[in-house]
């Protein structure tokens, strides 16, 4: 499974802003779908956060992925960056975010899929040699 695929899925909305933005217009401008980092700069930085500039408050250098990488390695990414949300870039321009919850809901659907399909062929082989052994 790749990211192009959860991509589809959840479609390409981005909330951007501006780099050069005051914190307090960002998390205005993001008050319905309010951001971790966000969040973390005001309890970090308290009332100052509010007109810092929001490249202050981000990740550098910002880590990104593509449409075409996989999820697990995306997961693992993510995970060991300590990230909640990653840029998707295809031709280096900026194609949506994955959030570390998209990534994991779609890895455990593909567990499931996965489990039932196994389970599905032991029972339907486990059924074969049982009639077999009854003749």
């Amino acid at each position: 499974m790749t990211i192009e695929i959860i991509l589809s899925q959840k479609g390409t909305h981005i909330a951007a802003i501006d780099l050069e933005a005051s914190v307090k217009r960002a998390a205005d401008r993001l008050c319905a779908r309010i951001d971790g980092a966000l969040a973390d700069a005001f309890s970090q930085y308290g009332q100052t956060a509010a007109s810092m500039p929001v490249k202050e408050i981000m990740r550098s250098p910002v880590l990104t992925t593509s449409p075409e990488e996989g999820v697990d390695r995306a997961i693992q990414l993510m995970t060991r960056n300590r990230m909640r949300h990653m840029p998707v870039l295809r031709h280096g321009k900026l194609a949506g975010i994955v959030r570390i919850d998209d990534l994991l809901k779609h890895r455990l659907e593909a567990l499931e899929r996965e489990t039932r399909v196994l389970r599905d062929a032991y029972f339907e082989e486990a059924n074969r040699v049982g009639r077999r052994e009854m003749r």
